[in-house]
């Protein structure tokens, strides 16, 4: 099954590998980064699906909703990334692993959070009811950089 996702990703990934090398960045690292990026998107999907089954469904409130969602999303993306991503990481053992990335998602919810309050009020009465999706994308975006840097440097930091 890895085997048929890699083909597919570096048949749309390796035009974007070679432009990064023209800028000088490792090809490895630009692989890495648009390999975050597909495990982001798939938590994202699972992030704002839940978040939007909780609080449409289920009567959840927004920052309660926020929560459940970011914490299954995570758990999608760290084994995605483990598998995926870092392959090469799989050194260390899952455990290690798990811990640093769970506490660099724990900080990655607090300023998801912190976006999406601040920024839901003005966003729902732009867009209406819905304006906590927009606050929640913005948030999102945030959390990505936070979360790509400091897991590449410090949860696999193993990996070259």
């Amino acid at each position: 099954m890895l085997s048929l996702i890699d083909s597919a990703f570096f048949f749309f990934a390796r035009p974007v590998m070679a432009i990064g090398g023209r800028f000088g960045a490792r090809p490895k690292e630009v692989e890495r980064f648009l390999k975050f990026m597909v495990v982001g998107t798939i938590g994202f999907v699972v992030d704002f699906g839940i978040l939007n089954l909780l609080v449409l469904l289920a009567g959840f409130e927004v920052l309660v909703a926020n929560t459940i969602s970011f914490t299954l999303a995570v758990v999608s993306n760290f084994t995605w990334n483990r598998l995926w991503t870092y392959p090469d990481s799989r050194s260390r053992p899952a455990q290690s692993q798990l811990a640093q990335f769970a506490l660099v998602n724990v900080l990655g919810l607090g300023i998801n959070t912190l976006v999406l309050w601040a920024l839901r009020p003005t966003f729902t009465t732009l867009v209406g009811r819905l304006g906590y999706n927009l606050a929640k994308a913005i948030a999102t975006i945030v959390v990505l950089f936070w979360n790509f840097f400091v897991n590449r440097y410090w949860t696999y930091s193993d990996v070259e």
